[in-house]
């Protein structure tokens, strides 16, 4: 391994760097001073974000198991951009509940490994380098989902994750195996070139799509989201919901793209099914939730169902569509995530009345809040609009005119519920209203900057352009 295969797995290298120094930085900081080494992780990350931004040829490393190509390096990028802002979100979390219990190390090193196996996840040019990656995004997770060790719920969310993750990551590597044995390889290159459509290739595709159904909370796959969402630290929620579900949907479009395109007519029928169950079900169980946290969960469930209608097409139309959509996505559930973390913080209240007459004591909080969720239900002129705009697009390009119009009906749903949380935030004066209250710093950064992407990406953007430029490889 030469110093061009370094530069070639910068991503992964100098989050790797940032690791150790974290643990060096943990060994040699003075107890009294440890939550500078918050303020030191935000700043390496924050190089590490903007170095990510510069131009990376495309490579192939280790006889093919790790690859590289501008679309990956730019969605690496956006998953960049996602942990900074939530990074930021949670910094003053860390320090008033986790510096003193002397584990905000800990809590940086578990993230950043997650985030570490989400890249190589989706550089992956093989099974085993993919199903590497894949467990080790998941089991730190499990552990941040259970560090608030002094609450049942949080325990029980670690708890519920780790289970369910584990059954559905065998089941994913049973479907791999079946996989290799019907086309005695593992590389993708070689698979897609010997994929039929027998029985058990049939098979073993349905068991490997569960595995990242689970990750991504496709229905019937869901049940552990509203549960993990609602015990685990609002971060590490948003993390889960944002994160971790961009980078499954990346790999999952990929697979589906290129190495399992000789089986799309059969995927694109179950497809087809699940995001019409996965949308419904979101939506329908999204209108009867009080606490916010569980509010967001079956949110994000309905949001996947969604992001179904651009897999579905396996066009670079499609491509286009779903990362543009994961990104506005990103900005908008961290701006909605950030609202509740921010008051969490300060009040500890978390469900929907505790937000009655919010506008009268914290109105910034409140317009944040309310332009995420409008980005969310895909209101113009913000960002979500035309997220959804251009997935309704691709969907019917392809003639599931159908499909749309169901999905257009769980948007009307959509919007209902949505406006539930503005009504109760504008429209009510409530009995206990939260009081006033001024963030601080890196919350307030944290929020700007997603606010800022779902206006710039609603108004005028012309990053979609140059997304489609980007997804010509997996046309």
């Amino acid at each position: 391994m030469d110093l061009n295969s370094f530069f070639l797995m910068r991503h992964e290298m100098i989050l790797l760097g940032i690791i150790l120094l974290l643990i060096v930085a943990e060994i040699i900081v003075a107890d009294s001073k440890k939550s500078s080494i918050v303020n030191l992780a935000l700043l390496l990350f924050g190089i590490h974000t903007l170095s990510g931004f510069f131009p990376l040829q495309e490579s192939s490393l280790f006889g093919g198991m790790f690859r590289s190509n501008d679309l990956i390096h730019f969605f690496k990028s956006v998953l960049n951009l996602g942990v900074f802002i939530l990074l930021l979100q949670a910094a003053d979390w860390i320090k008033e509940k986790v510096v003193e219990n002397d584990r905000s190390t800990e809590f940086f090193i578990l993230l950043f490994a997650s985030l570490l196996g989400m890249y190589f996840m989706i550089s992956a040019g093989d099974f085993l380098m993919f199903y590497i990656g894949l467990e080790l995004s998941t089991l730190p997770v499990a552990a941040l989902a259970a560090f608030e060790i002094m609450q049942r719920k949080s325990s029980e969310a670690g708890i519920k994750l780790i289970l369910s993750a584990a059954l559905a990551s065998g089941v994913s590597l049973f479907g791999i195996s079946m996989l290799y044995a019907t086309t005695g390889s593992i590389y993708f290159d070689q698979i897609v070139l010997g994929l039929t459509e027998t029985n058990l290739s049939i098979l073993g595709f349905v068991l490997f799509f569960t595995g990242l159904a689970f990750k991504i909370s496709l229905v019937p796959f869901h049940f552990w989201t509203a549960d993990v969402y609602e015990g685990a630290p609002i971060s590490i929620a948003s993390y889960l919901s944002v994160i971790s579900k961009g980078a499954a949907v990346f790999i999952l479009m990929i697979l589906l793209f290129s190495v399992l395109k000789p089986l799309m007519h059969i995927w694109e029928n179950l497809v087809y099914g699940i995001a019409l169950a996965t949308m419904f079900t979101g939506n329908l169980f999204a209108l009867r939730q009080q606490n916010m946290k569980r509010f967001l969960a079956f949110s994000s469930i309905a949001q996947a169902g969604f992001i179904l209608l651009g897999l579905i097409t396996g066009t670079q139309l499609g491509t286009t569509t779903v990362v543009y959509f994961v990104l506005i996505y990103i900005f908008s559930n961290l701006a909605a995530f950030g609202v509740v973390q921010a008051i969490s913080l300060k009040t500890g209240k978390e469900n929907l009345s505790d937000y009655e007459g919010l506008y009268r004591t914290n109105p910034k909080l409140s317009l944040v809040m309310m332009l995420a969720l409008f980005s969310l239900a895909g209101i113009p002129p913000v960002a979500g609009f035309f997220g959804k705009f251009f997935l309704f697009t691709a969907a019917a390009s392809k003639g599931y005119y159908l499909l749309v119009f169901l999905a257009v009906v769980n948007v009307t749903i959509s919007l209902y519920y949505y406006l539930l949380v503005i009504r109760a935030i504008f429209l009510r004066k409530g009995t206990d209203p939260i009081p006033f209250f001024k963030n601080k710093l890196y919350m307030r950064l944290g929020l700007i900057i997603t606010v800022l992407g779902i206006l710039i990406l609603g108004l005028y953007s012309p990053l979609y352009d140059y997304i489609y430029q980007l997804s010509a490889a997996f046309k």
